[in-house]
């Protein structure tokens, strides 16, 4: 079938995958950290689910490796302005964790804390319907502790720093309260693909 110039179908492009203001960091994976790296033996590290829940919870090592695993492949962005693509971790979902300590209605938040004192917070709706998990293997092996181990939440379509390292406790609030860097200027949601770096950014 003949095919009249300038009105052949053009092709689709290809959906893009580097937000705006971020490079492909290629491989390897920088280390950035608020705080010195802990060393957590995974024998005496833990993660609870409490604040606005009918039933606070925490999980072992042992206990937490009982749950149903899953795995995110996909990419990851750095407020710093690096992205990392196709990363693999694996872990258990926070909807898991979530359905085991039962959100109350006005639970709207969470601040998520880690074995140094870092704290970050997050709209719930953010960690809910795979969209987070706790993970402690990347690429089929364990989680460093220079990256988050033994476990790390992960939480890919939001900058970095939401991913909180070292995890111990998600506490559900009905307010929204700001973590570390919120407090430090940085923005209290950090979505990459609105370039939500800092406080007044859109």
């Amino acid at each position: 079938m003949p095919v009249t110039r300038g009105f052949s179908r053009r092709r689709a492009e290809p959906p893009r995958r580097l937000p705006p203001g971020q490079y492909d960091v290629g491989a390897g994976w920088p280390v950035l950290t608020a705080e010195a790296t802990p060393r957590i033996a995974r024998e005496s590290w833990s993660v609870g689910v409490d604040g606005l829940v009918e039933r606070p919870t925490t999980w072992t090592w042992e206990e937490v490796q009982q749950l149903p695993r899953l795995s995110y492949q996909g990419d990851i962005h750095c407020v710093t302005t690096w992205s990392k693509f196709d990363t693999l971790f694996t872990g258990v979902s926070v909807d898991t964790l979530l359905e085991a300590a039962g959100p109350l209605p006005e639970a709207g938040f969470v601040m998520a804390h880690s074995s140094t004192g870092y704290t970050t917070n997050l709209p719930l709706a953010d960690i809910t319907d795979g969209r987070a998990w706790i993970v402690w293997e990347h690429d089929g092996r364990p989680l460093t502790a220079e990256h988050g181990g033994p476990v790390r939440l992960l939480v890919p379509h939001l900058y970095f720093w939401k991913s909180a390292k070292w995890i111990s406790r998600l506490e559900l609030t009905a307010e929204d309260r700001p973590g570390f860097w919120e407090r430090n200027g940085y923005h209290d949601r950090g979505d990459p693909w609105l370039e939500q770096r800092y406080q007044g950014d859109p």
